[in-house]
């Protein structure tokens, strides 16, 4: 069992995702962060769906009921291990009574905290992320136990990583989505030429950035949107929907994030710039 003493600004279990639901109006929820979180996993040896926790902005303070190993990727936090430092990308053995403390923030937005085995929280259609209209909570609060499995034979082959970061890339790759070539000229110049602030409207649902671009009357039926999926709204905003985003919308999709320009803007606080590659 990991205790959770102080739960931090947004901690909350996360894997993959939930599929296979979007037909209900379910989304897909999972980590923000895909790529550290692979990483993470990747070094412990689990596999790629096993559940990890979201550390958002300001870190928790854990106690370990149980002995385990761990690896820490993502946000770059200054982390204590029995006041000791420890770093991300690497494997740490923990013991009863161990307790990992996150201090301040210091590149970043999110960070990951793998066990060998994956955190054990109640799956619920087939995903054990947390998201609040079907799971008891949508984050973890002080005196939260979350059950991860005991390994006692576990030996890493590896136990630590160099890894590229990418917490100061700026430029988001993109697909064209279905409105995209009702686009005007102009509007293109300006998606393609121009940086646009991340808002302070940003959570696991949608990121809102600022600046607008030339605003439309596109009217259009309510069609089918995913994770990456940027919105147009009249007024010429832009919306990114992000992980926990709704699963349909009316405004024009004009584009489709990548896998990693999800991850890249989901390490970005309000004030972040970013700007759009069509790939």
């Amino acid at each position: 069992m990991l205790k959770v003493l102080k739960s931090g600004f947004f901690t909350s279990v996360q894997d993959l995702g939930r599929f296979h639901y979007r037909n209900k109006g379910v989304p897909v929820s999972g980590a923000m962060d895909q790529l550290s979180v692979f990483k993470a996993n990747t070094l412990l040896e689990n596999d790629p769906t096993d559940a990890v926790l979201e550390i958002t902005m300001t870190g928790p303070t854990l106690l370990f009921e149980e002995p385990t190993y761990i690896a820490m990727s993502g946000s770059e936090m200054s982390v204590t291990l029995n006041n000791e430092p420890v770093k991300n990308y690497k494997v740490y053995q923990i013991d009863v009574g161990d307790i990992l403390s996150y201090g301040n923030l210091e590149a970043g937005f999110r960070g990951y905290l793998a066990v060998k085995g994956g955190f054990k929280s109640k799956s619920v259609y087939g995903s054990r992320s947390f998201y609040k209209p079907l799971t008891s909570a949508n984050r973890l609060m002080d005196g939260d136990v979350v059950p991860f499995e005991y390994n006692n034979v576990f030996k890493p082959k590896i136990s630590e990583i160099k890894v590229d970061s990418f917490l100061n890339e700026t430029v988001l790759e993109v697909h064209k989505a279905p409105e995209f070539d009702l686009l005007t000229n102009k509007q293109l110049e300006r998606l393609f030429s121009g940086e646009f602030p991340v808002a302070k409207e940003n959570n696991r649902m949608a990121y809102q950035l600022n600046e607008l671009i030339t605003g439309h009357q596109i009217s259009m039926l309510t069609s089918a949107t995913l994770p990456g999926t940027v919105q147009f709204t009249p007024a010429g905003k832009l919306i990114i929907l992000m992980k926990d985003g709704q699963t349909t919308g009316g405004y024009p999709r004009i584009l489709q994030l990548s896998d990693k320009a999800i991850a890249i803007l989901a390490q970005k606080r309000a004030g972040a710039v970013v700007s759009f590659k069509l790939v």
